[in-house]
């Protein structure tokens, strides 16, 4: 709300109760723009930002997959940052972006695969587990398993009534440069645990903290 002045009137003959009563207007406008301004509006999306985070903004906008940092503007703790990014030898790039506990008990993990090879190349077979069953959906991220050190648990990717294993399924060939957003459900650690370490065959152990 912005506060108008008017014009000053020529002449010089105001009256005592005129400029009173002119003086009195103004505080009440500048008071009610005061109050205005004061109200916050409702924050978009459910997801809480990280500790410290002072960004009043949700996360990512869909299809966003940059480096973290988020929209100018933001302070420490922007949601956006990944939790761990990792290399492999084979041309992989695996970018954690969230580890997220549920009132399920689940733990949801994502984030994203980038082929940096500079070639066209299909994701290892090895990413999709050993395991008979699951090996009959087709590849999938089924062989990426947790470990918790301090419960000294090993955690694998949870199934569904069919045997089908609650992640992303259906890899394909990537093209150079191309990136695809992935999940992976487990069973929630105990709360206690605050960090685990991620084992991808194939690709360096990456250490994530849990929210």
């Amino acid at each position: 709300m912005r506060t108008r002045h008017g014009a000053r009137p020529l002449g010089t003959a105001r009256t005592a109760s005129a400029a009173a009563l002119a003086a009195a207007a103004l505080m009440f406008s500048l008071t009610a723009c005061g109050l205005g301004g004061t109200d916050d509006p409702d924050r978009k999306g459910s997801d809480p930002a990280p500790a410290g985070s002072s960004s009043e903004r949700s996360g990512p906008k869909d299809g966003e997959t940059g480096t973290p940092g988020g929209d100018a503007g933001e302070t420490d703790g922007d949601p956006a940052a990944p939790l761990a990014t990792i290399k492999g030898s084979g041309g992989f790039e695996v970018t954690y972006a969230s580890a997220k506990r549920d009132s399920g008990g689940y733990l949801t993990i994502t984030g994203i695969i980038k082929n940096i090879s500079g070639k066209s190349q299909f994701a290892p077979l090895q990413w999709s587990g050993q395991e008979t069953e699951v090996k009959q959906t087709g590849p999938s991220l089924a062989g990426m398993t947790l470990v918790d050190k301090a419960g000294k648990k090993r955690y694998y990717v949870l199934r569904d009534t069919d045997g089908n294993p609650l992640t992303t399924t259906g890899l394909s060939t990537m093209q150079p440069g191309q990136s695809l957003d992935f999940f992976a459900q487990y069973p929630a650690p105990p709360a206690a645990t605050k960090s685990v370490d991620v084992l991808l065959p194939l690709m360096p152990t990456a250490t994530i903290g849990l929210s």
